[in-house]
């Protein structure tokens, strides 16, 4: 009882307490032993000499089952644990294998290994299709030669490796090489997207092309992925296509002539309709930078376009069945 009335004695009158501060030890403590430790694993790591990097797979607490069952969890997919093993399975692997039997003196080895040759062929067709089939819906009034531009960035093969990178596919990868090449990547990437339709069906495989691939198209400078060589002349093609009239360009001001500070201001008309406009250090530039403003205009790819739908449900309707 008498503990309880001493805290109730403490919490009713604080203001007894008010002028007592915590005295704060403000030493410093080194144990003697932490800088010659530190000393002798410096000179050890530089008596070794530069390492190549350890696959997390060395490690002895290492279930490679099990994470390739937390890989399908993380991406909200069920796999068949041996199809996504042989997704992840390249060739130079089971090749290393094949020639590591052969050193130990196995003549008729028998290797139950399947490379991701098959899977990841299947899968580079289904990621053709739907990201030209999602680009051609988002961009309607883009011609095919930029389409084409914008499917051979999202497929390519440092975009495919970026993608399979962050999904952490690099300690999943049976490879004979650590870590695994991009070219490595973007295979295994393209073989998990075959597993997913031969086990979920083709929707599942489409919404993940979808959610992984095509959303890289986000926040991105489409000119600087689709490089138009001649604006000019491509803009007054797409006018004859579309009946637009003929273009013209216009010089609406300028400044700073004859100095290293001019600048010109171009305007591209078409039956009286401006196109676009543009900035520039002389005329050419100028009409230059005005075509490619006008492009986007026609194109709806400006800058402040209306934002990509990444929930588009997309069904391509020309998708060969698979092979037997």
């Amino acid at each position: 009882m008498s503990l309880i009335r001493t805290t109730l004695r403490l919490i009713t009158q604080p203001k007894r307490f008010n002028n007592i501060h915590p005295v704060l030890d403000q030493s410093r403590y080194f144990k003697r032993w932490v800088a010659p430790t530190l000393r002798e694993l410096r000179r050890r790591q530089k008596k070794l000499g530069p390492q190549l990097p350890q696959p997390r797979s060395g490690f002895i607490e290492w279930n490679y089952r099990a994470e390739l069952f937390a890989f399908g969890k993380r991406l909200h997919e069920e796999f068949q644990l041996d199809m996504l093993q042989t997704a992840f399975t390249q060739p130079s692997y089971v090749e290393k294998e094949y020639q590591r039997q052969k050193d130990l003196g196995i003549k008729d080895s028998d290797i139950q290994m399947q490379d991701n040759n098959q899977l990841s062929e299947r899968g580079a067709y289904l990621a053709n299709e739907c990201v030209h089939a999602y680009l051609k819906h988002s961009f309607p009034d883009v011609p095919l030669e930029g389409i084409n531009a914008f499917a051979a960035y999202l497929l390519s093969t440092d975009m495919l490796s970026h993608i399979g990178s962050h999904l952490g596919m690099i300690e999943l990868l049976l490879d004979a090489d650590y870590p695994p090449e991009k070219e490595s990547m973007a295979r295994s990437l393209l073989a998990v997207i075959s597993a997913i339709e031969q086990t979920s069906g083709q929707e599942r495989a489409f919404l993940f092309i979808r959610d992984f691939i095509c959303t890289q198209m986000n926040q991105r400078d489409l000119l600087d992925i689709w490089h138009i060589a001649d604006p000019e002349q491509m803009l007054k093609q797409i006018c004859e296509e579309r009946k637009m009239g003929e273009m013209e360009p216009r010089l609406l001001g300028d400044c700073g002539k004859n100095t290293v500070l001019a600048a010109y201001h171009v305007g591209i008309y078409a039956n009286k309709t401006l196109l676009g406009h543009g900035f520039g250090e002389d005329v050419a530039t100028a009409i230059k930078t005005a075509s490619l403003n006008a492009l986007q205009e026609i194109f709806c790819i400006q800058d402040n376009a209306r934002p990509l739908n990444f929930r588009a449900q997309l069904k391509p309707t020309n998708i060969k069945a698979i092979e037997n």
